[in-house]
């Protein structure tokens, strides 16, 4: 049987070719993809750390400089001018920041907005066409489903989100059957709230929000007139 002549530690003469030559070829490639690296984050980011991106807002193309850790609240409110969805928490809590991206309802204060390209992104100016209010918006003013206002622009695209989630099948954690989510004229109180519970009304004017979107629905939402029952007092005897 043949053994091979080669002592331990030593390297043979094809092996060190082989090594010259893979060494060789990482020196090639090693600055070429670097290079292509370089030239990838200059066609990107200017010299003060930003990024060229264009943003799909309210059916309009709005290109942006900023720095990637731009939230796309600021983006809009800051750089846009768009201030209709508030900053409130600035944590994903309350909910009046939300905005719809590509018809979902979204927390824009935990979104970067380098990430929203390609998407269409719709705020609370962009419901309205021209003059005529989004159905949503006259149900909250017949309903009275604000008092300060400062939630209700996150509100209202919760809402319009919600109407087509439940179009689409959507369940909730209150939907007693998974196999027939509730159609939308037959959506209940209890699926409102739920759906809604992301977004909080510090005036407690929730009354008025469920009523909005029961009117949106084609439902007929209570009255807001209170239903005060008196009776006269029948007499106390001492």
């Amino acid at each position: 049987m043949e053994q091979s002549n080669q002592k331990p530690g030593k390297t043979s003469r094809r092996g060190f070719l082989g090594q010259a030559f893979t060494a060789a070829g990482a020196a090639i490639t090693v600055p070429a993809l670097l290079t292509q690296e370089s030239a990838a984050k200059e066609t990107t980011l200017g010299g003060n750390g930003e990024m060229n991106i264009t943003l799909n807002v309210n059916g309009e193309q709005r290109p942006l400089s900023i720095e990637p850790r731009v939230t796309l609240l600021d983006a809009l409110r800051e750089r846009l001018g768009l201030v209709g969805s508030k900053k409130g928490c600035d944590h994903g809590q309350c909910g009046a920041c939300t905005v719809l991206i590509d018809g979902e309802r979204v927390y824009s204060c935990l979104s970067l907005a380098v990430m929203q390209e390609g998407k269409k992104i719709v705020t609370i100016e962009g419901l309205a066409s021209g003059d005529s209010l989004h159905p949503m918006q006259i149900a909250f003013i017949d309903n009275d489903g604000f008092q300060c206002g400062y939630c209700t622009p996150g509100q209202i695209c919760a809402s319009v989100a919600l109407l087509e989630e439940v179009k689409r099948g959507c369940a909730s954690v209150v939907t007693s059957d998974l196999q027939a989510p509730p159609q939308l004229a037959q959506l209940s109180t209890a699926e409102i709230k739920e759906r809604l519970s992301g977004n909080l009304c510090r005036c407690s004017a929730y009354n008025g929000i469920v009523a909005a979107v029961q009117q949106a629905i084609g439902q007929k939402p209570p009255s807001p007139m209170a239903n005060i029952i008196t009776s006269e007092s029948q007499g106390v005897s001492v």
